[in-house]
């Protein structure tokens, strides 16, 4: 295997180890995710490492659903869900399932727990199973309803299986040991009884098993491997192997731990993202400023790149958070040497170049990249009049500044040397237009081989096409939004400028909607077509330089 989805980490050497002392012929694992919300950054990674690690070892991944949960549970989520799963590249084919699939088989387990005398209904309280439950610092106290005998606890268990009692009423524990330093092991609950209606089975069952004793026996009836978990689950790895060791299945699967993939200036919590949808904060689960996997697809990331980055994160057991720098770098790279350039103006200046034949027009050819010449050229009208970068003026400007104002010359991109000769002002001294003159002999060179130090952008305004820039900046001003009191509190209030009356060159519009463009000395930028009216609308996807390192250094040193 040489061109791997997976860097060589302590993962694999666990695989390795296993086939090479025959323990498994096959690797099997799985992407388990609740259909709760839209997935996030943090989810690439162990999709990437789940499907990948299976990609890799000639394997097979499993797409699961973990919908034991229905208050929070829709079928928008999971359809978001395998959208973001192919987006990235990868392919469950035949084998997806769902934790609903395995209510009756895993009912049937319960009942096998509380004929061994390993599991009993609880009529506490969820306030005194609480507080009986203990803490890291104090034991457990057993339920006063621990030692019913099994032919009780199985007649109560079907009771609530029936719907005889209340939501909350009763619920069914594992009998472990509650004096066991893991609190997870304190004799964890099983079923606990909501009328819900499920979105694959509908109103059948008003009782749902915990996530605990799920994962683990979905994990062993579709004969997973290795099931691959982030950190926090390395707690509840004695419960899962507790489970397993207790009811008659033949499979036993390995969890096996790693770090999550936390990235600054983001939150990867569904919980508070969906706060942010919900209050209004922005505008969907696909906001391009939103740290889901929908929302980097509408802003322009590539999937390529997103992999790239995971990949070049690694797997590991130590906790760490990624620079957002090092995500947005990614992008960068791969979008310098796959996006076409082009021209486009966000914030027009007209030009007059007032010694250019009026009504004339010619084709000026353009390189679709200057490294590549593979991507070919393409035609670009000049006239006349032009429009300009604003920012590409200034009256006054001191010798640093190598771009247009009176009396100096600039190179226009692709064409001819202009040379600025007036401002003209509206009533408030706004500068609303240049009058300019053009070398007709400057084009691709001069004579004489006089050279300019500036070089400008430029669309001819008698056919630039007009459009909506958006222009996205990071959600969050703080690099780690997450550990404040109020995570909203660091919104960032210039995350999004909306340009309006932005111009491009023609007929790249018109272009296939998923390219994302350089627009030359700007940004990278990708047509937003399913969230546009009037006019077509280009969100800007990474801008050419970082401009947060600086920030985020400081932020940290001062903590």
């Amino acid at each position: 295997m040489t061109d791997k989805n997976v860097t060589e980490n302590f993962i694999t050497h666990i695989i390795d180890e296993d086939l090479a002392n025959k323990k498994h012929n096959h690797v099997v694992t799985r992407f388990p995710p609740e259909p709760n919300g839209y997935l996030h950054i943090g989810h690439a990674k162990s999709i990437c490492l789940n499907f990948g690690v299976a990609a890799d070892y000639q394997g097979t991944c499993h797409l699961r659903f973990d919908d034991t949960n229905p208050e929070k549970e829709s079928r928008e989520y999971a359809e978001s869900i395998q959208r973001d799963i192919q987006w990235l590249g990868f392919d469950w084919k035949t084998n997806q399932f769902h934790a609903s699939d395995y209510f009756d088989q895993l009912y049937a387990y319960a009942e096998e727990l509380i004929e061994k005398g390993l599991a009993y209904v609880d009529d506490q309280t969820p306030e005194e199973m609480r507080e009986n439950r203990g803490d890291f610092n104090r034991p457990g106290v057993n339920s006063p309803f621990r030692d019913r005998s099994p032919e009780e606890n199985l007649a109560l268990f079907r009771a609530m299986k029936a719907g005889e009692f209340a939501d909350g009423a009763r619920v069914l524990r594992a009998k472990i040991d509650m004096q066991s330093g893991n609190i997870n092991m304190r004799d964890p609950v099983i079923y606990r009884i909501r009328r819900l209606h499920h979105i694959n089975t509908g109103d059948k069952w008003c009782i749902y098993p915990m996530y605990d004793f799920t994962h683990c026996i979905s994990d062993a009836i579709e004969g997973i491997t290795h099931s691959l978990c982030t950190l926090e689950f390395e707690d509840h790895r004695p419960l899962y192997d507790w489970f397993l060791d207790h009811i008659d299945i033949d499979c036993h699967p390995q969890q096996i731990e790693f770090s999550r993939l936390n990235v600054s200036f983001t939150i990867t919590s569904k919980r508070r993202l969906s706060k942010l949808v919900e209050e209004g904060i922005v505008d969907g689960w696909d906001d391009p400023r939103m740290s889901t996997i929908s929302g980097l697809r509408r802003r322009g990331y590539p999937p390529e790149a997103i992999r790239d980055f995971v990949k070049q994160v690694g797997v590991s057991k130590k906790e760490s958070v990624i620079s957002m720098t090092v995500l947005e770098d990614a992008i960068r790279h791969h979008l310098n040497q796959s996006a076409p350039r082009v021209m486009g103006v966000l914030r027009p200046l007209k030009v007059v170049i007032e010694n250019y034949p009026e009504g004339q027009v010619e084709m000026l050819n353009g390189a679709n990249h200057p490294q590549n010449e593979s991507f070919g050229s393409r035609q670009i009208p000049f006239s006349r009049e032009i429009y300009v970068e604003q920012s590409d003026y200034k009256e006054n400007a001191n010798r640093k500044f190598f771009r247009l104002t009176e009396g100096r010359e600039v190179r226009l991109r692709h064409a001819y040397y202009i040379t600025c000769r007036e401002a003209i002002k509206d009533e408030q001294g706004n500068v609303v237009e240049l009058r300019c003159t053009y070398d007709p002999e400057s084009r691709g060179g001069t004579a004489d081989g006089r050279k300019v130090k500036g070089t400008i952008h430029w669309i001819s305004a008698e056919h630039a096409e007009p459009i909506e820039v958006r222009l996205y900046d990071r959600l969050f001003n703080h690099p780690k939004p997450a550990s404040l009191e109020n995570f909203t509190d660091a919104i960032n209030s210039e995350s999004l400028e909306i340009l309006p009356n932005a111009m491009l060159e023609p007929g790249i519009a018109d272009q296939d909607s998923e390219v994302v463009y350089q627009f030359e000395r700007n940004a990278y930028f990708k047509r937003d077509k399913t969230h546009e009216t009037d006019k077509p609308v280009f969100n800007q996807v990474v801008s050419m330089r970082d401009s947060w390192s600086k920030i985020e250094q400081e932020v940290n040193e001062s903590n």
